[in-house]
C-alpha cells in the first residue's frame, strides 16, 4: 500500500473514532479527547526528538510536564501581596544565597589544587551556605504559608490583571518550556555522560524529586492543597450563558445554553492546541530533515563512527535532551491550562511517562507524524477502553444471576481493561510492526 494513502488512513480512523464518540455519547466526551489529544501529540513529539532522532531514553517525562505546570502558575496567577511582605524577599534571599554557595563551590573544586586544604575550604563552603540558607529560608517560608493557608499561603505569580488578563496564561507556555529547558540543561551537564541505563534512572529520579517539591513546597505550589481558578485564555462558560447574542446563537442551532457554552470552550482550547502543534510539528520536521537532523541520527546509530569524524556527541546531546524537555514543558502548561487547576498530586510516572513512551512507540519511532497518530489513538483508547470493557463484561455475563460471584468479579475487573489493553496494543505492535505503524522512513 502506497504510504502516502496509509498513513492518511490511519488519521481519517482516528479522526472517525472522535467523531463517532460525539455522536453516540456526547460532542463534550469528543472534544475533551480531541484537547487532550493534541496535547499528548506535543509530549509525543517531544520524546521522538530525545528517543527517535538520538536514541536517548529519558524516563523523566513526568518531571517535565509538571515543571510546564508549575510555570502556568507562576506566570498567571497574581502575586500574593501579603505573603510576599511576610517573607517573599527574603525567599529569594535565601535561593540566590544557595546557588552562589553551590557556584563558588564549584569554581573552589576547579581552581585549588586537589588536597586536604581543597577539601577542607569545600566542606566549609557547603556546611556554612547550608546553615545561612536555612536560617533565611525557613523562618521565610513559615511566614508565607501561614498568611490565609485555606485559600493562598502561597507566593501566587506575576499577573497583576489576574483573571481578567487571561491572556497572560498564554505566556505562560512558552514560560513552561523555557523552565523545563533549563532543569533539562542540569539534568543533562551531569546525567549524558552516563550509560543509556544510568541515563534512564537518572531521570526518572529527578522526575521524582520535582513531584516532591511540587507536593511540599506550600510557599511555591500550594502542594497538595493545589492551585485552582487559574486564569484561562478562553471565555468563562457563566460569561457566555448571560450573552443574549451567544443564546440567539445556541437556540438556532437546538442546543441549551450550558451544552453549547461549554462545546464553544473546548473548540476554542482545541483551536489554540491546534496552532501549537502545528507550528511545533513543523518545526521537528525542518529539523529532522536538517544537515543537524541527519548527525543526530547518525550519532544515535553510531556513536563511535560520529565521534571518530569529529562529532560532539555530548553536546549534541545536550541539544536535542534540552528541546524535547522544552516541548514537554510546553504541553504540561497547556494541560494546566485546560484543566484550569494544578495538582500536584495527580503526576504519576504512569500517566506521564509509560503513556507518553507507548504513543512513540505505537505511532512509530523516529517518524514526527508517528508520534502525533500515537498521541491521538493511544489517549482515545486510554479514555475508551474502560467504558467499552464495562460493557463488553455486562454483555458476557447477561445470563448470569444477579449476585453471582463470577459475574461481579468480571464486572469489577472493567476497570483494569485499560492496563490489559494498553499492554496487550504494545505487544502486537512490536510483534507484527516493530518500527510502529507509521516507521521512520
Amino acid at each position: 500500500m502506497n504510504a502516502t494513502l496509509k498513513n492518511t488512513g490511519l488519521f481519517a480512523l482516528v479522526a472517525v473514532l472522535i467523531i463517532g464518540t460525539g455522536l453516540l455519547q456526547s460532542w463534550n466526551s469528543a472534544l475533551f479527547i480531541l484537547n487532550f489529544g493534541l496535547i499528548s501529540a506535543i509530549m509525543a513529539l517531544g520524546v521522538n526528538l530525545q528517543w527517535g532522532f538520538a536514541g536517548l531514553f529519558n524516563v523523566g517525562i513526568m518531571g517535565f510536564v509538571a515543571l510546564g505546570g508549575l510555570a502556568t502558575v507562576l506566570v498567571s496567577m497574581p502575586p500574593t501581596t501579603e505573603a510576599w511582605a511576610a517573607g517573599g524577599g527574603s525567599v529569594i534571599v535565601a535561593l540566590l544565597m544557595g546557588a552562589a554557595t553551590i557556584v563558588v563551590t564549584a569554581l573552589v573544586i576547579k581552581r585549588m589544587p586537589a588536597g586536604w586544604v581543597r577539601t577542607v575550604v569545600v566542606l566549609v563552603l557547603l556546611i556554612g551556605g547550608f546553615f545561612i540558607y536555612r536560617w533565611l529560608f525557613d523562618p521565610a517560608v513559615a511566614a508565607i504559608e501561614a498568611v490565609d493557608p485555606a485559600s493562598t499561603g502561597y507566593l501566587g505569580g506575576i499577573n497583576p490583571g489576574g483573571a481578567a488578563w487571561g491572556w497572560m496564561t498564554l505566556l505562560a507556555w512558552p514560560v513552561g518550556g523555557v523552565l523545563a529547558a533549563g532543569v533539562a540543561w542540569i539534568i543533562g551537564k551531569t546525567a549524558l555522560g552516563l550509560r543509556s541505563d544510568y541515563l534512564a534512572i537518572a531521570t526518572l529520579g529527578i522526575a521524582e524529586i520535582i513531584i516532591a517539591v511540587l507536593k511540599n513546597e506550600d510557599w511555591l505550589s500550594r502542594g497538595v492543597k493545589n492551585v485552582i481558578g487559574l486564569p484561562r485564555p478562553a471565555p468563562y462558560e457563566i460569561e457566555l450563558q448571560t450573552n443574549p447574542a451567544f443564546l440567539d446563537r445556541a437556540a438556532s442551532l437546538g442546543m441549551d445554553p450550558v451544552t453549547a457554552s461549554t462545546i464553544w470552550v473546548k473548540l476554542v482550547y482545541a483551536g489554540l492546541f491546534t496552532v501549537v502543534l502545528v507550528i511545533l510539528f513543523i518545526l521537528a520536521q525542518r529539523a529532522l530533515h536538517s544537515p543537524w537532523g541527519r548527525m543526530m541520527r547518525a550519532i544515535r546509530d553510531n556513536e563511535d563512527a560520529s565521534e571518530a569524524m569529529g562529532k560532539d556527541v555530548t553536546a549534541r546531546h545536550l541539544q536535542v535532551f534540552i528541546l524535547g524537555s522544552a516541548i514537554c514543558g510546553i504541553a504540561g502548561a497547556m494541560m494546566t491550562t485546560l484543566d484550569g487547576q494544578l495538582t500536584p498530586g495527580t503526576y504519576q510516572p504512569l500517566r506521564f511517562t509509560f503513556l507518553i513512551w507507548v504513543m512513540v512507540i505505537v505511532g512509530g519511532s523516529g517518524n514526527n507524524l508517528g508520534a502525533v497518530l500515537g498521541g491521538f489513538l493511544i489517549w482515545f483508547l486510554w479514555v475508551q477502553v474502560e467504558p467499552m470493557g464495562l460493557l463488553l463484561m455486562q454483555a458476557i455475563t447477561s445470563g448470569m444471576a444477579d449476585g453471582a460471584p463470577l459475574k461481579e468479579h468480571l464486572i469489577e475487573s472493567a476497570a483494569h481493561m485499560r492496563l490489559l489493553t494498553m499492554g496487550l496494543i504494545l505487544l502486537l505492535v512490536l510483534r507484527f510492526s516493530p518500527r510502529g505503524l507509521i516507521p521512520e522512513r
